[in-house]
């Protein structure tokens, strides 16, 4: 990645002293967190622990009351619009459930961030939606399919496709395999592994799925009371003494991912 005015030698993202709050209450406070260039790191927490909230804040959609964040070590605050527009440019986004616009096909999905960001022609546009709908595993003919015709596991690959249009160095996923079968949550999983170690991109994944966590997390950090209290290899992750954790963790489910061996 080369952002003039951006230090590529700096973590992706940071954040440093994080406060979020709705009115009186405080949902981050304090926070601080790293991710790392060309990790897959998973973020879990109970729920209405702020997950969402945190990554909507990372990609800039909601405004904390304190705190930095820095993109390649630059404020982002302080980022000019050509600077913000370089650096959106570079992430890609894939919400629960795709988000796909309902009235339009599954290429023209794709063809969204190229119209809006790049001035490639027509036929070249079409070309690299097909391309992506080709690297994440539909098959051509769901190019000209609308939301309403695909599948739940088509959906994600669809929203995936879209969010990889302007080749991101940085993909935020969130619950990427909610509502997905195991087999499905499983290629899904692997797909993101194939296309990380293809186009050398970072990966923020807000998930439930301890599959996922055990699969493809190099780094997994835990959301609770307010701050993210731990950043590790799952190996070490599992053994913070925190309640939470211990729980979470430590539970039936979480051993059976273990005993199948991805840890």
């Amino acid at each position: 990645m080369v952002i003039p005015g951006f230090d590529n030698t700096a973590p992706p993202v940071q954040a440093c002293g994080l406060l979020n709050r709705f009115g009186s209450n405080i949902i981050h406070e304090n926070l601080d967190f790293t991710l790392k260039s060309e990790e897959i790191l998973g973020i879990v927490g109970g729920s209405g622990s702020g997950k969402s909230v945190l990554m909507n804040t990372l990609l800039g959609l909601k405004i904390p009351e304190g705190g930095k964040i820095y993109y390649y070590g630059c404020d982002r605050s302080r980022l000019n619009d050509r600077e913000r527009a370089a650096m959106n440019n570079e992430i890609g986004v894939l919400f629960q459930g795709g988000a796909l616009f309902s009235s339009l096909t599954v290429r023209e999905n794709i063809m969204v961030p190229l119209r809006e960001h790049t001035d490639l022609p027509e036929p070249l546009m079409c070309e690299l939606a097909d391309m992506k709908i080709h690297m994440v595993g539909l098959p051509a003919h769901a190019a000209t399919l609308f939301p309403s015709d695909l599948s739940g596991g088509m959906k994600k690959r669809a929203g995936l496709a879209r969010s990889l249009a302007l080749d991101p160095k940085l993909l935020f996923l969130d619950e990427p395999t909610a509502g997905l079968d195991p087999i499905g949550a499983s290629a899904f999983d692997n797909l993101i592994l194939d296309l990380r170690e293809a186009m050398k991109f970072t990966v923020l994944m807000v998930t439930h799925d301890l599959d996922s966590l055990y699969t493809i997390c190099d780094r997994v950090a835990v959301l609770v009371d307010k701050q993210i209290v731990v950043a590790d290899r799952l190996s070490e992750v599992q053994n913070y003494p925190h309640s939470w954790v211990k729980q979470y963790f430590g539970g039936p489910r979480s051993r059976a991912a273990q005993t199948a061996g991805r840890i």
